[in-house]
């Protein structure tokens, strides 16, 4: 397999020959572990385990090897590797996707990694979803992830939540969704899940909201609701008034690129979410347009003289 990307200056390719392609990937993880994150070489060589994995190099169009990864053989991607000049440059992307596909072409209907805890973000903007407690792994500290394949990521407790958020905004185009009992404190109102919408919001997307107790966020000072009153193209709230939608206990988000969370009881944090569930991503956002519809615009969260 290989991923050609001329405009971005790189290709990725999988690994048929472990032994031709050690001299690369040595290159790649030596450079990022060994030497810039002081790893000890003998554990970043994992001599034992290496060649039995399935690894993804990708080059720059010299054919130098700028980054790398691998799937072990039980079934973790790990060893995420690109040059400090490429990073920011959808090499690290590309990678995880290249990961992914042979993930499921393998039929395996999930993958977990140790992820270095400055790096969730970047795990769960791509559907990877926290668990555990946080551990330390050759000196440095680290969080567990996982992701099913083909099915929807069960989500227990709100750094999930968070992670669930992020991988919707990651993958949103030009449309978002929240159904909200009220903005959800511990989860709208965290600085990252802020600045996410900020990034959305300003950069042409539409967010419309619905919420239950509009009454409740604003005693709150929810940060969200003066983001909304700065930026009042991209933000509309409506209040849900009619009995039969106050009565509905579920909160939820959907976007126009077949992401969703879904909390069944909208109070709590606990649900489900995926990133590519177009038959789910359509059932949500039909079931909000007709309450958008009976909803009443909120026109006290607007700000004043605007």
């Amino acid at each position: 397999m290989s991923a050609p990307a001329p405009a971005a200056g790189f290709r990725v390719v999988a690994v048929e020959d472990y032994a031709a392609a050690q001299p690369a990937l040595r290159a790649v993880r030596e450079a990022v572990f060994v030497r810039e994150q002081n790893v000890p070489l003998d554990l970043e060589l994992d001599a034992g385990r290496d060649p039995q994995c399935q690894h993804v190099l990708a080059f720059d169009a010299a054919g130098e090897p700028i980054g790398t990864g691998r799937l072990t053989p039980d079934r973790r991607i790990g060893r995420m590797a690109v040059l400090a000049s490429w990073r920011g440059r959808g090499v690290g992307e590309a990678l995880l996707a290249a990961l992914l596909e042979r993930a499921q072409a393998l039929g395996w209907r999930e993958v977990s990694l140790h992820s270095q805890a400055g790096a969730t973000g970047f795990y769960a903007r791509h559907g990877f979803l926290p668990f555990g407690e946080r551990f330390f792994e050759a000196g440095i500290e680290h969080v567990a992830m996982y992701r099913l394949l083909g099915a929807a990521n069960p989500v227990a407790g709100r750094e999930a939540a968070l992670a669930a958020l992020a991988g919707i905004l990651a993958q949103a185009r030009r449309g978002l969704w929240i159904c909200s009992r009220d903005l959800d404190p511990g989860l709208l109102d965290r600085a990252e899940a802020v600045a996410g919408l900020r990034r959305f919001a300003t950069g042409g997307g539409q967010v419309r909201v619905l919420l239950h107790d509009p009454a409740a966020p604003q005693r709150a000072l929810a940060p969200l609701i003066g983001l909304a009153q700065r930026l009042p193209t991209a933000f509309e709230f409506r209040a849900i008034e009619e009995t039969v939608d106050q009565n509905d206990p579920a909160a939820y988000l959907v976007n126009d690129r077949d992401g969703w969370y879904y909390r069944p009881l909208g109070h709590r944090f606990d649900g489900e979410t995926r990133i590519d569930g177009g038959p789910r991503a359509r059932q949500l956002r039909a079931r909000f347009e007709p309450v958008w519809e009976r909803a009443r615009p909120c026109s006290e969260l607007r700000a004043l003289g605007i």
